[in-house]
């Protein structure tokens, strides 16, 4: 009991709650006054409830109670300088305003408890999300980093899409974005397989084919364990496009499962990166392809590049109209300065665009190559 009355007046605690608590505190002072030097026809002693109302508002049940307790002692002391307890119309107003009091004082009650489901199911994502979808750095090898995710759930902050940063055995950084058959909860067992064997893989493979080929491996061994088969028991599979970026050179690879292409600005130019030789998502296929199969593409990421990664709950986030949001062109018409301002945005533009939260989950991840000579070894920040 002392531990949850703490939670739930600690806002006595601070100075703005102790004022806000003096509002109907001095209700129920100046409505008893003017009841009591009122004619005996005119009865002010009802309105004594927008007291303990007023407190919900900004308190919680305990102190909400406690306000209406009062208030009934208050109507009670008007009762007794009237007419006296026994008539019948003191009688009413006192069991109404008791009723009413605990009413408000039970939905103040309901509104804290779901309240405190809503931070525990916040605190989950929030842990979820740092175990499983850890935010890469800003600063890897030559490479500026920013990142930002949208997940679609109420409540939560993560869902169906995925990314990864690691460093590769050579001089180089492998980079990994995908988006889960589904959203939301559901969806982050089989997000967690292919983040693990990506975060295992990347310094272990040497070519890119055999870190995507491990990938599918992985996924196809232990989709069954992880997916949610008794809600969702139709395809299960994952999108995703996979980079090597080396240190030195401009020369990138890159494989593409069934994702969409990534968006290359070079120059104030936006050229988006389709692939030659796609592969299916991972988990399509009865079992796992081989490294022979996925083969990758190879593209110029220069000094001063960005290059844009997302998911198609991004550009498949449709307007009031049904229209979908045109990344590539809305990107070409704002010249970025950096990955973070580039992000900023396109955040603010596609909450605008579809002028709600979307309803697919969507991330993104803004690359940009450095200068060779700000590179000083293997950096991560």
């Amino acid at each position: 009991m002392g531990v949850r009355r703490a939670s739930v007046d600690r806002i006595l605690e601070q100075p703005s709650g102790r004022g806000l608590v003096a509002i109907p505190l001095a209700l129920i002072m100046v409505i008893t006054v003017v009841d009591i030097h009122s004619p005996a026809d005119v009865h002010m002693g009802p309105l004594l409830v927008i007291a303990p109302a007023l407190t919900a508002s900004f308190a919680g049940p305990w102190l909400t109670a406690a306000i209406g307790v009062l208030a009934v002692a208050a109507q009670v002391f008007i009762a007794v300088l009237h007419d006296g307890l026994a008539t019948t119309n003191h009688i009413s107003q006192i069991t109404a305003l008791t009723m009413l009091s605990a009413l408000v004082a039970f939905i103040c009650y309901m509104r804290e408890r779901r309240g405190r489901q809503l931070s525990r199911a916040r605190s989950v994502a929030e842990t979820a999300q740092r175990v499983l979808l850890r935010p890469p750095p800003r600063r890897i090898g030559p490479l500026r980093v920013a990142w930002l995710y949208l997940a679609a759930e109420d409540e939560t902050q993560i869902g169906g899409d995925l990314f990864a940063i690691a460093r590769a055995a050579h001089p180089g950084t492998r980079v990994i974005i995908g988006d889960v058959r589904g959203k939301g909860m559901a969806a982050i067992g089989e997000a967690s397989v292919v983040l693990g064997a990506f975060r295992e893989g990347a310094h272990r493979y040497a070519t890119l084919p055999e870190l995507t080929a491990a990938l599918e491996e992985s996924f196809c061994l232990n989709v069954e364990d992880v997916a949610d088969t008794k809600h969702d028991p139709g395809e299960h599979f994952i999108t995703a496009l996979v980079l090597d970026i080396p240190d030195h050179g401009s020369q990138v690879q890159m494989i593409n499962c069934g994702h969409p292409p990534p968006l290359l600005v070079h120059d104030h130019q936006v050229t988006a990166l389709h692939s030659c030789r796609p592969a299916p998502p991972l988990g399509m296929c009865a079992a796992a392809l081989p490294a022979s199969s996925h083969r990758a593409d190879p593209f110029s990421f220069e000094t001063g590049d960005i290059l844009l990664l997302c998911t198609d709950g991004v550009i498949e986030a449709r307007s009031p109209t049904g229209a979908f949001y045109p990344l590539a062109e809305r990107v070409a018409s704002f010249s970025a300065t950096s990955p973070d301002a580039l992000l900023r945005y396109i955040h603010d533009d596609l909450l605008a665009h579809v002028g709600e939260v979307p309803t697919d989950d969507a991330a993104l991840l803004a690359i940009e190559r450095t200068a060779s000579h700000q590179l000083h070894g293997p950096h991560l920040e």
